[in-house]
């Protein structure tokens, strides 16, 4: 599922207290919207899965370096139930399936290809043939989709090409608006992956 943080209409009283806390941190109130609409998100998500009750299901995040509110997120009510969510500026999405789960969306930056990110995010293969942001943040959601389902982490991004053996990729392009560039999202999962409406 992926919107704008105003069309999940879900109350934030479903948030845990570690949930809150974070999101109070926020100094901009369109970051702290995405977050709280992402976390919300993810409920409905894994509730259509589940044929559970959104307000039902706990939300935990545990980090060993971080402690809670950080980390893969999981539920307690459905521990084994694969969970992801991203928020950027103005967007959100949420993913949930049996097995891994991971889920990304970044805004593409307008102008020339953003070479720092390139050289950080790209093996020399990828860098060879991406020559626009679109494609290197397509590259970048995907990676980062995989970072969430733990199967690589951010110091490997300009080594590792990622295998697609075994795994389901579903993307999608949102358009930019009020003069934001469009987002790109990536789901990657276990099982194949549709995409639902927000539900209203």
């Amino acid at each position: 599922m992926g919107g704008r943080p105003d069309e999940v209409r879900a109350p934030e009283e479903w948030l845990t207290p570690a949930e809150r806390e974070r999101a109070a941190r926020f100094v901009f109130d369109a970051d702290r919207h995405a977050f709280v609409a992402a976390h919300l998100l993810a409920r409905l998500c894994a509730a259509a899965v589940l044929g559970a009750e959104p307000w039902e299901l706990t939300l935990l995040q545990h980090c060993e370096v971080h402690g809670p509110g950080h980390g893969r997120p999981y539920l307690e009510q459905a521990p084994l139930l694969g969970v992801s969510f991203s928020h950027t500026r103005g967007y959100v999405c949420a993913a949930a399936g049996q097995g891994l789960v991971g889920a990304d969306a970044e805004r593409v930056p307008s102008g020339p290809l953003d070479r720092g990110l390139a050289e950080r995010a790209l093996t020399p293969r990828e860098r060879a043939v991406v020559t626009g942001n679109d494609a290197l943040i397509r590259h970048w959601t995907r990676k980062e989709a995989l970072i969430k389902r733990g199967e690589l982490t951010l110091d490997r991004l300009d080594t590792h090409d990622p295998d697609w053996t075994g795994r389901h990729l579903l993307e999608w392009t949102e358009p930019g608006t009020g003069g934001q560039g469009p987002v790109m999202v990536a789901v990657v999962t276990d099982t194949p992956a549709v995409r639902r409406p927000v539900p209203g």
